[in-house]
């Protein structure tokens, strides 16, 4: 079964581009805020390194879910979407000064911070304002996930975070520090994980550290568990909704929550995922002796997840119903890593057929770049086309 595309509505439109469903967005919204709600002191925020589209972005915002940021530029863009400042929190292993110092003329939540040096230097840029800066501690639980190796991040090896080992050493730090106020614990092992044992792991591991905590008399407002959620890139259209019912279930079952304390979660891929495709113009179709080619408008620059982690999204021939043959589809930059997918099946292409990349919401636009002095995609939403 094809997705459903305003096809005729696309004639005309410079390719590539990415066109986002907002139906499946609000009713991604409403499940997220309809399950995580089972849970009164459960506070969602949405990880905007995965789309920072304006449109997308007020549709979020209008949700009401919170913010993750990773940069001061998403900073910006979270302010400029409307997200109110009690609701940012900032995270990222190299934060500099002038990405701290907007967080802090902003007055946002929390700064997830990932090292000492980095909390010296909030402490520093905060005393220089006369203000106070809520931090809490990203703990590297070395916990492995089920997931790419590039895209896992709790492992001891992986470059984010602070050492188990290290925990007490850097909240005492903290204490002793005037303008920071240690306020909670940030954890996130990868991404596009799928299994809930993982996130069970993830849990005990947190009811390990907070136990070993409170031996000491230290008390912890807030627990962060990050995103990592994963969707069915296989079959968007049998599952555009992602598991938020067994994912938000699993940490309510496994994690210890004390009394009084908050858990917050940041999902990005399985917000925007399953809403965004890539739309793409078939160039030529190239017969070869052993393969046939489908050459697309639509290159890496674009859509770099296959190329760089080898990441499958479904394609599909949204112009054409005829019997399927068997395609490598392929873009024009002048890599050999410009492949989308090899021996794949799609109805019978033809020169100015347009072609959909599924399941392309999340890195797909934000991580276009300009190589090949290509230019850029533009975003459209569904109601550009009304």
């Amino acid at each position: 079964m094809k997705g459903v595309f305003p096809v005729e509505k696309f004639k005309g439109v410079q390719t590539p581009f990415y066109f986002y469903d907002t139906k499946v967005l609000r009713e991604t919204l409403e499940t997220i805020n309809r399950e995580a709600g089972l849970y009164p002191n459960f506070r969602v925020h949405y990880a905007i390194k995965s789309n920072a589209n304006a449109k997308v972005l007020k549709e979020i915002c209008q949700a009401g879910l919170g913010v993750d940021c990773v940069s001061g530029g998403e900073i910006k863009a979270a302010v400029a979407a409307g997200f109110a400042p009690e609701k940012i929190v900032y995270a990222g292993v190299g934060k500099s000064d002038w990405e701290i110092n907007l967080g802090l003329d902003e007055n946002i939540f929390c700064f997830n911070v990932e090292s000492i040096p980095e909390l010296e230097i909030i402490n520093e840029l905060a005393a220089a304002k006369g203000k106070v800066a809520q931090v809490c501690f990203r703990i590297n639980p070395n916990v492995g996930a089920h997931t790419h190796a590039n895209i896992t991040t709790g492992l001891a090896e992986n470059k984010f975070g602070i050492a188990m080992e290290d925990m007490e050493t850097v909240i005492n730090l903290a204490a002793t520090l005037s303008n920071v106020n240690f306020i909670g614990l940030h954890f996130h092992i990868g991404s596009q994980i799928l299994e809930m044992d993982d996130f069970v792991a993830l849990s005990n591991r947190i009811n390990e550290l907070q136990d070993r905590l409170e031996a000491q008399g230290i008390k912890v407002q807030h627990i962060n568990v990050g995103g990592g959620l994963g969707i069915d890139y296989q079959d968007p259209n049998g599952n555009p909704i992602p598991n938020f019912k067994d994912y938000f279930a699993t940490y309510a079952q496994h994690l210890q929550l004390r009394e009084g304390q908050l858990l917050h979660f940041e999902l990005g891929r399985s917000v925007t995922g399953q809403c965004g495709s890539l739309i793409t113009k078939t160039i030529y179709v190239k017969q070869g002796h052993h393969k046939q080619f489908c050459i697309v408008d639509a290159g890496m620059t674009d859509l770099i997840r296959p190329a760089l982690y080898q990441a499958f999204h479904k394609v599909e021939n949204i112009s054409s119903d005829e019997p399927v043959e068997t395609y490598d589809v392929v873009g024009p930059i002048c890599e050999s890593s410009d492949v989308f997918v090899k021996g794949f099946d799609l109805n019978k292409c033809h020169r100015g057929d347009l072609i959909a990349l599924r399941s392309a919401g999340a890195y797909g636009e934000i991580m276009a770049s300009s190589y090949n002095c290509r230019t850029l995609p533009v975003g459209y939403v569904t109601e550009d086309f009304d």
